[in-house]
């Protein structure tokens, strides 16, 4: 809306920036974590695979370990560390990434604003994301109705694994150093700061390494010039950005990417693939049709943009959470009608308290006469703030961590317990040598290692969350949070955490 005549326009003036102190071990933990965490990905793309196990059958037998072997059993490329990288792989990547750009600018959406900044006033957002994905996925669903198994998408994704992950890499490392550097531009306190630029709290210790993982810069954002477009559509929240499109898509691709190399090797597709795959879709899906919730979220309202959010959205997500699927396209394992109930019921009590929990919470933030939540018991801070004392928040401060959780252990059981070995076999329809994997005794349980990594590392990963949100509500809401924490005393688990 434009100012009336003879009146000016407000300019927001850059506030004193809030800091906090070190997380994730500091300067040298986010070292670790900077040059740790991609290893760690390679480690589990090639160290359970289909050359000879899973895992890596001289890991199980350390008197046979060399280098020379395992380059082998691994199918280490050729050239070695410059196998990793192939120009046309990362070009294709690329075109990926240009797409969505093209869906988010240019495909209708809905225009919401964010919550209120510390330095006034909102920023503008465009929601697509749902419909982007659903067109994006019915085209790859025309491409396989047309070619089956074999549409150039699925081979491509598994034949090109590790480099598809590399170009990933590359894109995070790049993406993650020019949001480092274009931070330094944000206005200084008691500078006009018409674009309503801010550091995030913990990003700007002055440590460069520090800086760089966890984010200088909150809700860093790009205008594009790009005519014919609302500002909210040519305006790209990079963090909102890579958080919902590429990574989380890109899940639900590889998965399918698995299953279509599953039919391709064994001539059919096992409930345990297919479940998951399900399973994990309608997870992402389910996001992406609450898509303005993440406005909400402390990824986009405490933490700034950085290596450790950036390489989480794009590397880490749909590498590491596509693992189990990756599995179970080598070793089809079948789950049955029990495993089916046993997987199907932690999975739906998991989404049951998550969904359910998180949608009690907008609908008191959106309208607490709503008739779902009026009848909710709450006390007000002096802030002005209502925190919930009953129904899913009364049970448990984070209660909805506790059903997030629940739902990794429904993606892990269905690969039982997990490891098989290559080994050489006649066909005998064909008559020809082929690999077979097989689980055998010094196999059995060894690639639970890989399949069940997600429950541990998640469950680590949502208590660190939770202390770190006790430490902003407990900073935000001082005796107020004291006198919430008596009356709520669990944080993750009823009676138990």
């Amino acid at each position: 809306m434009a100012p009336k005549k003879g009146h000016k326009a407000i300019v927001p003036v850059q506030i004193v920036p809030e800091k906090r102190g070190y997380e994730f071990g500091g300067p040298l933990g986010a070292f670790v974590l900077v040059f740790g965490l991609p290893v760690l990905i390679y480690c589990f793309a090639f160290l359970c695979n289909d050359v000879s196990g899973c895992p890596a059958p001289s890991l199980l037998h350390p008197s046979t370990l060399t280098w020379d072997n395992l380059e082998y059993e691994i199918g280490w490329p050729e050239k070695g560390l410059v196998g990793l990288y192939d120009t046309e792989v990362t070009l294709w990547v690329l075109s990926y990434y240009l797409v969505l750009l093209l869906l988010q600018i240019f495909l209708p959406g809905q225009e919401v604003e964010g919550v209120p900044l510390a330095c006034g006033g909102r920023h503008k957002y465009k929601f697509n994301t749902f419909r982007s994905s659903i067109l994006i996925l019915a085209a790859l669903g025309a491409g396989t109705y047309v070619n089956g198994a074999d549409f150039v998408v699925w081979t491509f994704l598994w034949d090109n694994f590790v480099q598809v992950i590399t170009a990933n890499l590359i894109i995070t490392a790049i993406l993650s150093i020019w949001v480092y550097a274009r931070s330094f531009s944000i206005p200084a306190p008691g500078e006009p700061n018409p674009e309503l630029r801010e550091l995030a709290p913990g990003g700007h210790t002055g440590n460069i390494i520090y800086d760089f993982f966890i984010g200088r810069e909150l809700n860093s954002r790009i205008t594009l010039p790009i005519p014919f477009v609302s500002e909210a559509a040519r305006t790209i929240d990079i963090g909102v950005f890579c958080e919902m499109r590429p990574g989380l898509l890109g899940w639900i691709i590889l998965n399918l990417s698995h299953v279509a190399h599953q039919y391709r090797t064994h001539g059919y597709v096992t409930d345990s693939i297919l479940f998951i795959t399900v399973a994990q879709a309608f997870y992402v899906l389910d996001s992406y049709y609450m898509e303005p919730a993440i406005l909400t979220t402390m990824d986009i309202i405490m933490d700034g943009f950085g290596f450790m959010l950036c390489f989480g959205d794009l590397v880490w997500v749909p590498f590491l959470y596509s693992t189990q699927t990756r599995y179970l396209a080598m070793f089809p394992a079948k789950m049955g009608l029990n495993g089916i109930a046993v997987s199907l019921a932690v999975t739906g009590l998991g989404y049951y308290i998550f969904r359910g929990a998180n949608n009690e919470k907008n609908r008191f933030r959106t309208n607490p006469d709503d008739p779902l939540v009026k009848h909710l018991k709450y006390i007000t801070t002096k802030s002005g703030s209502k925190l919930l004392t009953s129904g899913w928040w009364g049970t448990a401060r984070h209660i909805n961590y506790l059903g997030d959780w629940l739902m990794s252990w429904g993606y892990c059981l269905p690969t039982g317990f997990a490891g098989y070995t290559m080994i050489e076999a006649i066909n005998t329809s064909t008559g020809e040598l082929e690999k077979q994997a097989v689980q055998t005794p010094g196999s059995r349980g060894w690639g639970a290692i890989f399949t069940y990594f997600y429950i541990l590392y998640f469950g680590i990963l949502l208590i660190h969350r939770e202390q770190r949100d006790e430490e902003k509500c407990h900073k935000k809401y001082g005796k107020d949070w004291d006198k919430y924490t008596s009356l709520v005393r669990s944080k993750i688990i009823p009676g138990i955490y």
